[in-house]
């Protein structure tokens, strides 16, 4: 039964963060990353992720093994951090964990109370791109996808709201509600545009059709917004560099479907440059082209 699965699983995970919060965050991503590098391979979506990029990138077994295992050496430190992200919330660090390029687009959504859709996808430590801009004073709502896992959940949860942002707007269609609320009252919306959505629309990606979520367009049109592709990237294990792309014009255009697929293309497109960039810090285990 999926229940005891779950169980299970949450009981494995507690164990590993207290772990690592007794062995420390350095030590806890050295020890995560090499565990999820081991284990990663033996993992059932490892094999989609060796799909992908050989039908996406095109490229030979030896390249995709090098990326494959950078993916979940990143995912283990990913992983480690979870149980610090108080300490990243605080810049509690002898130097500073992460370097913006960018900060005047920040700074003039800032000063202009401007309402803005930030997109990114699931690179480096995904979840410091919103924390960045919450610490930043930015009237931020984020969008998640909840964990499978009851059992885990909710202390993900708990630690977004705590840490990352409190405002938390749960995927899908019981979150709509919420997102109106927020648009209204002139809050930013951040959300990740990566992964495979069903109600989305067949957008190409990488040159192939898959199911894309036309959020971020239907937003933007609506409430006359721009919109703000953001980049993050680990390097040295520990640091991170934020890259806030110039913002995506909408005035004038018209709220229509044509309009809407428009510009969800150019995201997606805008996405691809992305994970081109570094494919070893996107997660390929999605099913994105199912």
């Amino acid at each position: 039964m999926k229940i005891i699965k779950y169980f299970i699983q949450s009981i494995i995970i507690y164990f590993f963060f207290l772990l690592i919060k007794i062995i420390g965050l350095k030590l806890g991503r050295e020890v995560f990353s090499v565990i999820f590098k081991k284990i990663g391979p033996l993992i059932k979506t490892n094999n989609i992720s060796n799909k992908n990029l050989k039908e996406i990138l095109n490229i030979g077994i030896d390249e995709r093994k090098k990326i494959i295992s950078s993916m979940w050496s990143n995912y283990g430190m990913v992983f480690a951090e979870y149980i610090y992200l108080y300490k990243f919330r605080k810049n509690d660090f002898k130097d500073k964990y992460i370097r913006i390029k960018g900060q005047k687009i920040l700074d003039e959504i800032i000063r202009n109370n401007k309402q803005v859709i930030f997109v990114s996808g699931h690179f480096g430590n995904f979840e410091l791109m919103s924390m960045e801009l919450d610490r930043q004073n930015i009237k931020l709502a984020t969008i998640y996808r909840p964990l499978n896992n009851i059992f885990l959940n909710p202390f993900m949860e708990y630690l977004r709201e705590k840490y990352i942002c409190k405002n938390q707007i749960q995927k899908g269609f019981r979150g709509i509600r919420s997102i109106i609320h927020y648009m209204q009252s002139n809050y930013s919306i951040a959300l990740m545009i990566d992964q495979r959505v069903s109600e989305g629309k067949k957008i190409p990606f990488f040159g192939k059709e898959a199911l894309t979520t036309t959020l971020p367009a239907q937003l933007a049109l609506r409430y006359k917004c721009d919109i703000v592709p953001i980049y993050i990237s680990r390097h040295k294990h520990q640091y991170f560099d934020l890259e806030i792309y110039p913002p995506i014009s909408n005035v004038g255009k018209e709220e229509n479907e044509k309009n809407k697929n428009q510009i969800t293309g150019d995201l997606n497109v805008i996405l691809e440059n992305m994970i081109l960039r570094d494919p070893g810090q996107w997660i390929w285990t999605h099913n994105r082209w199912k």
